[in-house]
């Protein structure tokens, strides 16, 4: 799906960024080694797969495979969450796990600097997904991962191979209105040595326009004050990553691995902007904004890790370090042209800085102990340096703007984090136990620098998690968990700085937040028939300090955005998933979620808590015509959602796609996302004294036209992974 309009989008909210911040991720998904895609991830406990290997759930994590979606062929990673069960992406590229945004993304158990802050959204919209095999969902991680993110974890898992010899792939498509993506893997395995590495980019140009109408009630004047605010751009997003790694066994125990990664990005767009306001049936105000925004992310890491196996092969020892550096470059130009009242016109200059750079230590211990028992230690170190250059300017001319107090910060924040965690799993007959704690430490150093102010954060906290998992007859499994989560606020949250974004939003940080702290529940029941794969999940979830957004009026039409800890929530739900074969070639994937949940507004202005029920779903069905022929339509469905202040409308989305098998070697596919134009973003707010709708809707309908040509040595050509569907329940 299409990209750039939503990276630009996350662009221009991010204006003019107090920086992105650095995000904390958990560990690895296995302490050990990242998931690769030549085994299942066994991490924990029983793990029960769905034919094919679509579908596999252990006993903290679901992971699905998306190397049959053909969405995920042309698309974005933000295109292929879409259609994971329990995930939402919105057309802005914000990503929610059963309804909540707050989730931590990893790429192969690590987390990214592209995947930080408000950058985020605009990578998940760039990033292709033909290089990413599975995405791991885990709403209840267990202790030996950190506790960042109070709705869970989304670990995304790149491609890759262990036959011998070697092998690659080349991939180009083509889109409606110049869009582009295409790559390059290879990959070389001998007895001791492992090279591999992959190449890819995108270009996604785009239109996109957003409403923002406003209602400000004057109860005792008896009158209204009414806003009609109307955006549209025009944008070009690119972006290219390279990675390479390296393992190599120094004996048939300790292998030495190492990786290096980059990613770039880059987003433009030309918008313009008309804004009127009424005093009940008197024009007041008329302007004119237009001008370039320009935002650029790059990230570089370098990692390296020491495994070492002992006599028995599950006893082992994993050192990992890596670091990384990130960039964030936010320019923006604009011409304010005020025609009512009539004033000068104004040349306006934003740009905004945000460096960042992350050094992890974990060491891992794993042993078994008789009996089927298994015991883990491990030590976590992560140090996390964050400065913001937040600059603004405002003047008559383009050479003659003057530095605007009020868009012009430095900011800094530092993060430190000492962890230490144990797990213990036992098997009891079909019962399988894994209990876990861990302990963190967190040093946290804020300095709004322009202020001079400096607030000190310093807290030690325990995480504690089970898992239980029955087997039993017939394939069936029920599961039941519990973890305690954390959500800490971002640097953005936290900058006390007010700041101009523009004439009719101001937005600031309070450095006095604190994390909220969730405790999540769940318990399951999975039963596997022949081809077809059953899973129904009830959740509920208890938060306390929830972060939320907060408006607030600062008279004459001016809104501040700023962000509270409020009372505690509540949520629940029920989440079914089912997958199986109707014929022997056509195929289905359903799920369905219905979720409650309540939110303590009693300090926004609303009497007590403010409680709903939304449902979601989505489906895919997938037809293999003939022996080379495959054809696949997916949607999804999104009913209306709570905010602490209004609520979110429902949307939809409707992609189809086609491939055509031409050899063993070479297939060719089209694509059509969006084919309703029906993916937006409709948002209400609700206040005693504000009634507030913004619309933002992007231009995602296209149709991409690709080829994929696979090659190997001799008696090991990889096989083109979108044409393996011989028993398959889920034909992504």
């Amino acid at each position: 799906m299409a990209a750039s309009a939503g990276s630009i989008a996350a662009a221009q909210a991010a204006a003019p960024a107090n920086g992105a911040p650095a995000a904390t991720a958990p560990s690895a998904p296995s302490p050990s080694v990242p998931a690769t895609s030549g085994q299942p991830n066994t991490v924990q406990g029983v793990v029960v797969t769905a034919p094919g290997q679509d579908l596999r759930t252990s006993i903290d994590r679901r992971s699905y495979s998306i190397t049959k979606d053909l969405q995920a062929t042309t698309g974005s990673i933000a295109d292929a969450l879409r259609n994971i069960p329990s995930v939402d992406v919105d057309v802005q590229g914000n990503v929610s796990l059963r309804g909540d945004p707050n989730v931590t993304i990893m790429i192969d158990g690590k987390p990214s600097g592209m995947f930080r802050g408000e950058g985020r959204a605009a990578a998940l919209q760039q990033l292709p997904a033909d290089q990413i095999e599975r995405v791991e969902v885990m709403t209840n991680p267990s202790a030996a991962f950190r506790p960042d993110g109070s709705a869970g974890v989304i670990n995304l898992i790149s491609k890759t191979t262990r036959k011998p010899g070697w092998s690659g792939s080349l991939r180009g498509n083509y889109g409606s209105e110049g869009r582009t993506s295409g790559g390059a893997s290879g990959s070389y395995n001998s007895k001791k040595l492992t090279v591999a590495g992959d190449f890819g980019f995108r270009t996604d140009p785009q239109k996109y326009r957003s409403l923002d109408d406003r209602i400000q009630f004057d109860e005792a004047a008896g009158r209204n004050l009414t806003s009609q605010d109307r955006t549209t751009g025009i944008g070009d997003g690119s972006m290219w990553n390279v990675r390479t790694s390296v393992d190599y066994d120094l004996t048939n125990r300790t292998r030495l691995s190492a990786q290096v990664r980059h990613n770039d990005m880059t987003v433009s767009a030309n918008a313009f902007e008309h804004f009127e306001q009424r005093l009940m049936d008197d024009l007041v105000r008329v302007y004119d904004r237009n001008g370039g925004i320009d935002f650029d992310i790059r990230s570089s890491e370098i990692s390296g890790s020491w495994r070492q196996k002992f006599k028995d092969p599950e006893h082992e020892l994993v050192v990992n370090l890596s670091h990384e550096v990130s960039d964030t470059d936010f320019r923006n130009t604009m011409l304010y042209a005020e025609h009512i009242p009539p004033r000068p016109d104004v040349h306006e200059r934003w740009a905004a800085v945000t460096k960042t750079a992350e050094t992890e230590l974990k060491a891992d211990y794993t042993r078994p102990i008789e009996g089927g028992s298994k015991l883990k230690l491990g030590y976590n170190l992560n140090v996390e340096l964050n400065d913001y250059d937040n600059f603004g300017a405002r003047g008559p001319r383009p050479d003659a703007v003057v530095v605007d107090p009020a868009m012009t910060n430095l900011f800094a924040y530092d993060q430190t984090i000492h962890a230490a965690y144990v797990t213990y799993e036992r098997p009891v007959g079909d019962l399988t136990i894994l209990a876990g704690l861990r302990a963190e430490q967190t040093l946290i150093d804020i300095r709004q620098i322009t202020s001079n102010l400096q607030v000190e954060n310093d807290y030690f906290r325990l995480y504690p998690s089970l898992h239980l998992s029955h087997k039993l007859p017939a394939d069936q499994q029920i599961t039941a968990s519990y973890s305690r989560r954390i959500q800490r606020p971002s640097a953005r949250d936290l900058n006390p700085y007010r700041v101009y974004v523009d004439p009719l939003n101001y937005r600031e940080g309070n450095p006095f937040l604190e994390p909220q702290v969730t405790d999540s529940f769940e318990v399951a029941y999975q039963r596997r028939k022949g081809s077809t794969y059953y899973l129904a999940t009830l959740y509920y979830r208890e938060s306390s300090k929830g972060v939320t957004d907060v408006v607030r009026e600062l008279g004459d039409g001016v809104l501040l955005s700023t962000r509270e800890n409020l009372g505690r929530g509540r949520n629940g739900g029920l989440e079914l998933v089912a997958n199986g074969k109707i014929t022997k070639t056509l195929s289905y994937n359903v799920s369905g979620n219905a979720y409650w949940y309540e939110i303590d507004a009693s300090r926004l202005g609303f009497e007590g808590a403010r409680s709903d029920i939304t449902l979601a779903g989505r489906g895919s069905l997938s037809w293999q015509v003939t022996p080379k022929d495959f054809l696949q339509a997916q949607g999804n469905l999104m009913g209306e959602r709570l905010t602490a202040q209004g609520y979110i409308k429902n949307v939809g989305l409707l992609n189809l796609g086609y491939r055509r098998k031409l050899s063993d070697s070479l297939s060719f596919v089209v694509t059509a996302p969006d084919v309703l134009g029906t993916l937006r973003l409709r948002q209400v707010f609700e206040t005693p004294g504000l009634e507030r709708r913004t619309l933002r809707e992007n231009n995602m309908r296209a149709i991409y036209m690709g080829l994929t040509y696979t090659f190997g040595s001799a008696g090991r050509k990889p096989k083109d992974p979108g044409f393996d569907f011989g028993g398959s329940a889920t034909p992504q």
